[in-house]
């Protein structure tokens, strides 16, 4: 039996995943829930098994967290994709295709050219592993508050609190960043695709 894992799936689940994975792993030491020597003890290749399917069902329950975490960060720098890429091909200006939606034409493009929207899919996945890692940074953050409150080195936990906090609103803006790329890379490879004008021009036609 093969096990095939996509990209997205990687990206946006078992990456995110394995952080909230390592967070909880850290409490319940931390809190004497459980013992290294009970986990050191197990099979490494079943610790290794269940730590990747941990990963991956964690990071896939969690999944609207990052979108939460995303919406509540204010985007003071909002980027138009579409105004972008015009702006830069004035040549699709008056085109069909780019008042088509982002996902229609990705599914257009995985069509015609599979390795092409394969590059565009891999964008969006680090998007989207960006923004999901951003909700186990935080509560990492606060983990550590409470560790530079009680713990046995405040200085060290406060600066670590400080780097998750910061680094999770580096990861939203990063995150907005790819999505964006992902949109106007589609919109550019659509561009070269025969017929889709008439295509959408159709199917929106049609009754």
């Amino acid at each position: 039996m093969t096990i095939a894992v996509g990209v997205f799936d990687l990206f946006a689940y078992s990456i995110p995943g394995s952080l909230y994975l390592s967070l909880l792993g850290y409490l319940a030491f931390r809190l004497n829930l459980l013992e290294p020597a009970a986990v050191l003890g197990l099979p490494g290749f079943l610790v290794v098994v269940g730590a990747v399917l941990l990963s991956y069902l964690l990071g896939y329950l969690a999944y609207p967290l990052g979108a939460l975490v995303s919406r509540l960060v204010p985007n003071r720098r909002r980027h138009d994709a579409l105004a972008e890429f015009i702006g830069r091909t004035p040549a699709a200006r008056d085109r069909d295709y780019v008042r088509a939606d982002p996902f229609l034409l990705l599914a257009a493009l995985q069509l015609h050219d599979d390795e092409a929207a394969t590059h565009v899919n891999r964008t969006r996945a680090t998007g989207v592993m960006l923004r999901n890692c951003t909700p186990p940074l935080l509560a990492g953050a606060v983990a550590a508050v409470v560790e530079a409150v009680a713990g046995p080195r405040p200085a060290v936990a406060a600066v670590c609190a400080a780097l998750f906090v910061v680094t999770a609103v580096v990861l939203v803006t990063q995150s907005r960043k790819h999505a964006r790329w992902a949109t106007i890379k589609t919109l550019e490879l659509c561009f070269w695709l025969p017929d889709i004008d008439d295509r959408l021009r159709t199917a929106t036609s049609a009754p």
